[in-house]
């Protein structure tokens, strides 16, 4: 098995929707929030501002940890394409900084096709993964603690 990676994701909300990374398959568009993998010698913050200029082309302030999930991928749906996959995410409340208007970054993961406003109301109705964080974001509350959500997919 590899080694367990960590990743940092930006949990970005602004008038009723969520800030995501489009991306497509067999079965259609999913999406994830924008973030990734954290490299050596990177702090979480170092590594979460890297991939949101990355990824969305922003720069971000940074908040609170608000949810933790590990994904193992043996465990779940996608057993077959990624089997030894051990990654621990840690998902901070980030706003964009003043003036910014998130786009296609300059160095996008390689299946990336965009990034897309998520309607909050109507998270039930996209592949947003982990799967487990529409419910927590439909009914999010800045102020309840940070949420150990397991291995989720």
């Amino acid at each position: 098995m590899k080694p367990i990676r960590n990743s940092v994701k930006a949990l970005i909300l602004n008038d009723g929707k969520i800030l995501s990374i489009k991306l497509a398959d067999k079965e259609g568009y999913w999406y994830v929030l924008p973030g990734g993998g954290q490299q050596p010698g990177e702090t979480f913050y170092e590594a979460l501002r890297r991939e949101c200029r990355e990824e969305i082309n922003c720069e971000v302030e940074i908040g609170e940890l608000r949810f933790i999930r590990e994904y193992i991928s043996k465990n779940h749906e996608f057993a077959n394409f990624e089997r030894d996959v051990h990654q621990v995410e840690f998902m901070f409340e980030c706003k964009l900084a003043e003036g910014s208007e998130p786009s296609m970054g300059h160095e996008p993961d390689t299946m990336q096709l965009g990034i897309e406003w998520l309607d909050v109301r109507e998270l039930d109705s996209y592949r947003l993964y982990p799967l487990a964080l529409r419910p927590l974001i439909t009914n999010y509350n800045s102020s309840r603690n940070v949420v150990y959500m397991g291995d989720t997919n």
